[in-house]
């Protein structure tokens, strides 16, 4: 059939530049994502001595302000994923991308500075709606990739398209510190002098209030140079020969962007034979997709809400702990306090997360997604063992330094990319139909977004001190760090017994190997296969 000789091309079709081209316009929204929403510890930071200077932000406002663009991202998630398979891929690409950009720059516009209770309700509309495109981003970027990826190098394209978090991250931090820099040096020894900003007493300068605004709205170049080149991307050749049933249009647009042997044989009389709907036609939720997708969707969205339960609550810990706690806040001066936060961040995003993502790319289609998602819990649940259970007599020794938690927290890292919180972002784009299959990566990254929430708004509140709101109690932390050990044991389970592994096959291969083999409800059809 014409439609199998164009997927077959594309399976079959050499690297070319085309492929790295799409790494890179999708990966820039991914790019984008992370550096809005890892901005925000240094700027709680900063807006902290802006506006709450004597009181600190407390747990409700600062839970609030980390949960309010991951419950965006969320909706995101599930309401682009879904217009992403009814109207197309590339058409809401581009409205996810403009509604990042126009609400980076809203966050910066947060009205009302002489009121802190009237711009954090500001801030937390435009970081709710950055958190709708930044949601929609994440089903469409691995959905297009996996679209355009031949079979051998598919999760390796996949997951270079997700390592540019990492340098989000990295760019995240780095713009901060330059900020940070800048504006202290303009200040000169003003920077250390109280001042009074919003009728309240404290070091922050007036400028600064400037300062993390303009961080904030930095976030949206990479999106608003993205845009363009977004738009030049054609549609997905599988969704117009599967979904739309318009196999001559699908060669046409893969001939335009790319060298594809076979595309030329397909004449225009073959959209003839592509009239009738495809024969199964069911229906997302009903009966029949249950039964062919319903334990790979639940493994998917499973695995995606444990891994984030792990990873936001570990970025969490890692700017609470690593912080200035020990100080006042009227001793430390409002850039060194936003600078200290983010040259942590930039350390651990160099020497771990940046690394783990690419130790994924390089690996993902040698060893398979399964054994790279089940090494990277074990080892998780392994260093949040070690770390919690002499948690407090070490944290009493090692106060100053906390060498030896950078070192584990850069293990953590490293093997949560290298790992399941890349492998999870992969395995959806390539276990559903195409009709289904930005819907059901939407379903499993929201789910896994609301065990972001989980993670966060439940650390920040399980670990409250009593005495000092807005900071860690150290025992509670230690009960912290044994359950998430707990809750990588889980995702290990749950990767063993419900996982599939995709490697080495076409998308339609793995959706045809769901269909002979949904008869069966043995316990050995829900284990790992190999391939």
């Amino acid at each position: 059939m014409p439609e199998l000789r164009v997927l077959s091309a594309l399976d079959a079709a050499r690297i070319q530049w085309y492929h790295f081209k799409a790494i890179i316009v999708a990966g820039m929204g991914l790019f984008t994502d992370a550096y809005d929403l890892f901005c925000i510890a240094p700027i709680m930071k900063m807006i902290s001595q802006i506006y709450y200077h004597k009181d600190s932000i407390g747990t409700a406002i600062l839970s609030t302000s980390y949960a309010i663009a991951l419950l965006g991202t969320a909706l995101g998630q599930l309401i682009f994923g879904y217009l992403g398979d009814r109207v197309g891929r590339r058409k809401v690409y581009g409205l996810c991308l403009l509604i990042m950009v126009f609400s980076s720059f809203g966050c910066g516009f947060s009205v009302c500075t002489t009121r802190r209770s009237c711009v954090m309700v500001s801030l937390g509309f435009f970081r709710f709606v950055l958190g709708l495109g930044i949601g929609g981003d994440y089903p469409l970027s691995a959905t297009i990739m996996s679209e355009f990826a031949n079979k051998r190098t598919r999760g390796a394209f996949i997951a270079a398209v997700f390592s540019m978090q990492g340098l989000g991250i990295l760019m995240s931090s780095a713009v901060t510190m330059v900020v940070c820099v800048a504006f202290k040096n303009a200040a000169g020894e003003g920077s250390s002098e109280k001042t009074n900003v919003a009728g309240l007493e404290t070091l922050a300068p007036p400028e600064s209030d400037i300062a993390w605004r303009l961080i904030l709205m930095i976030g949206a170049l990479p999106a608003a140079l993205t845009f363009y080149w977004r738009m030049l991307m054609p549609e997905t050749a599988r969704y117009t020969a599967l979904v739309e049933n318009n196999v001559v249009q699908a060669a046409k647009d893969m001939q335009r962007v790319m060298s594809v042997s076979m595309i030329s044989q397909i004449s225009e009389d073959s959209s003839s034979e592509l009239e009738q709907p495809p024969a199964s036609s069911y229906k997302l939720f009903s009966r029949r997709f249950l039964s062919l997708h319903g334990r790979d969707l639940f493994a998917a969205s499973a695995n995606w809400f444990l891994v984030d339960v792990v990873f936001y609550t570990s970025n969490l810990l890692l700017s609470q702990i690593f912080n200035l706690s020990n100080k006042p806040l009227n001793s430390t001066n409002v850039y060194d306090s936003a600078f200290e936060v983010s040259k942590l961040a930039a350390i651990v995003a160099a020497c771990s997360t940046i690394p783990g993502y690419w130790f994924t790319v390089y690996f993902i289609d040698k060893i398979g997604r399964v054994k790279i998602q089940m090494m990277g819990f074990f080892l998780m649940a392994v260093v949040y063992l070690v770390a919690g259970i002499p948690y407090s007599w070490y944290w009493s020794k090692h106060e100053k330094t906390k060498k030896g938690f950078m070192v584990l927290y850069g293990l953590i890292f490293f093997f949560s990319n290298f790992g399941p919180n890349t492998t999870t972002f992969i395995i959806p784009a390539e276990l559903f139909p195409a009709r289904f299959r930005s819907t059901c990566h939407g379903i499993s990254g929201a789910a896994g977004k609301f065990g972001a929430i989980v993670g966060t708004v439940g650390f920040l509140w399980a670990t409250k001190h009593h005495e000092e709101d807005g900071f860690p109690d150290v025992k509670r932390v230690r009960i912290a760090f044994l359950i998430l050990g707990g809750v990588c044991i889980a995702g290990m389970f749950v990767t063993y017994f419900f996982t599939r592994e995709t490697m080495g096959r076409s998308l339609e291969e793995n959706e045809d190997k769901i269909g002979t083999t949904s008869g069966s409800s043995s316990a050995n059809e829900l284990l790992p296969r190999q391939y």
